[in-house]
């Protein structure tokens, strides 16, 4: 990145995951990550680079920025399924609804404290989940429903895409009568969204 296009960023505003030096040229500072040696935006906010102190650091456009942190109890669609992990699309971070989009993943050891055979007997893509923040290594966040409150709260059919109802340990489709498996918030089918 040279001094020019540095200068022209300075002061301008950046979204999460834009580029904004290397850590040979700069301390990542406030609002930054740092992925393979690349300083990025962590938040929507106003890039600062102090050329004197070789600090970059982006200041938050809107006060309060929620972002995921760890211990934090996040709401999500699940995405991408593996037979060991889903991708979860996090949307709300305790009651508040966020404006930006982050990624979750939950892999099957954080599931529930006992053993769990496939993903496909948690979630499927579609449902929402509730899950709670374990880790935020590498800029992923990592989540666990290993609590009984944590799980899905609202599956789908795999089938046909109707709400599932909870009957005792399965969950059952009421339009086309599919069975089949989750791992439940013990609250399913009672959150707002």
């Amino acid at each position: 990145m040279s001094l020019k296009s540095t200068e022209q960023k300075s002061g301008h505003l950046v979204l999460p995951g834009e580029r904004l030096g290397v850590i040979e040229e700069y301390i990542p500072d406030s609002g930054t990550y740092v992925k393979d040696g690349v300083i990025y935006s962590k938040i929507v906010g106003r890039a600062l680079m102090d050329l004197l102190n070789k600090k970059v650091s982006v200041y938050p456009l809107v006060h309060g920025v929620t972002v995921p942190k760890v211990k934090d109890t996040v709401m999500g669609q699940v995405g991408n399924a593996q037979s060991d992990n889903v991708l979860v699309r996090i949307f709300k971070i305790g009651p508040n609804k966020l404006s930006g989009v982050f990624t979750g993943i939950l892999h099957i050891s954080d599931v529930e404290e006992r053993y769990v055979k496939s993903m496909n007997d948690v979630c499927k893509p579609g449902d929402i989940i509730r899950a709670n923040v374990i880790s935020d290594k590498n800029q992923i966040y990592h989540l666990s429903t290993s609590n009984n409150d944590l799980g899905v709260v609202y599956g789908f059919c795999s089938r046909c895409g109707n709400l599932l109802e909870q009957k005792r340990h399965e969950m059952q489709c009421t339009k086309c009568g599919n069975i089949e498996n989750r791992k439940t918030a013990s609250d399913y089918g009672k959150e707002e969204l």
